[in-house]
């Protein structure tokens, strides 16, 4: 995590909640009170974020409060486990919980789905990636819980490599214009992925010298009959209908890559408290 973009984002964030400041905290505590807390977590999950993200938003705030014990990115744990323990002024953890909860819980959620979706694959050749179908604003820490929890990172903006779609494709008339045009602008140090949804365009590729080819929405029947097709002169990547009950057997077909937007549209936040302690 490149603390110099997280740093602006965490601010940002810090500074929509506090706005002018906590009336609730500073009409009860001083300054000089002091209190200790931990995160616990309320079910089992993967966790990520514990030490790269929630002990940034209260350091942040002062640089003083003490964060312990961290559980590291990645790690799975049960329920009422520890995640991270904090020891500071008693404003300053009321002033960054809700932050540090918000993006601890949505992290953890997309590590826990991240996991569970690449448990499915294990033993197969396949590995599972994100798409941009990321929380605007969220993208760094959206795509880190991906890829700290067992999944890989698809591109990160439009800037990062060539994927050209089937909207390029009706826009443009064919495959082979879309690559043409696209190779007489783009460095040959950038790889071109195209996205099809029929064995005729999967040859056209092929005939194009295309370095990834996506197969989109294909059957599992048709996405075999694809893999024997490229035959190794393209890197495969699966994408569309992919969900834990369709995922291994996308995995056998023998694509090396399955892209799961539902790992950032549509995790479902952990349920991490912040409790108080003596």
């Amino acid at each position: 995590m490149d603390t110099f973009l997280l740093d602006t984002l965490l601010r940002n964030f810090l500074a929509e909640d506090l706005e002018h400041g906590d009336i609730t905290t500073e009409a009860i505590f001083s300054s000089e009170d002091r209190a200790r807390a931990c995160f616990i977590a309320r079910h089992p999950m993967t966790v990520v974020g514990m030490a790269s993200v929630a002990t940034r938003v209260f350091q942040l705030l002062d640089p003083a409060v003490a964060c312990t014990g961290a559980v590291a990115d990645g790690s799975r744990v049960d329920r009422g486990e520890v995640l991270l323990c904090l020891s500071g002024a008693t404003r300053t953890l009321l002033r960054g919980e809700r932050v540090a909860l918000n993006l601890a819980q949505r992290l953890c959620g997309i590590a826990t789905l991240t996991s569970a979706f690449a448990d499915a694959v294990k033993h197969t050749r396949a590995k599972i990636v994100d798409t941009r179908k990321t929380t605007p604003g969220l993208r760094l820490l959206e795509k880190y819980a991906v890829r700290a929890s067992g999944g890989r990172n698809h591109r990160y903006s439009l800037s990062d490599g060539v994927l050209i779609k089937d909207n390029h494709i009706a826009a443009c008339g064919s495959i082979t214009e879309a690559v043409r045009r696209m190779r007489a602008r783009v460095p040959h140090t950038i790889n071109v992925e195209v996205e099809t949804d029929t064995l005729a365009q999967v040859e056209e590729c092929l005939a194009c010298g295309v370095g990834v080819i996506m197969l989109d929405n294909m059957d599992l029947a048709t996405m075999r009959r694809a893999v024997e097709l490229i035959d190794g002169r393209a890197i495969i990547e699966a994408s569309g209908g992919v969900n834990l009950e369709t995922v291994r057997g996308i995995a056998e077909t023998g694509v090396d890559i399955i892209s799961v937007g539902a790992l950032t549209h549509s995790a479902r936040a952990c349920d991490i408290g912040m409790d108080w302690w003596e």
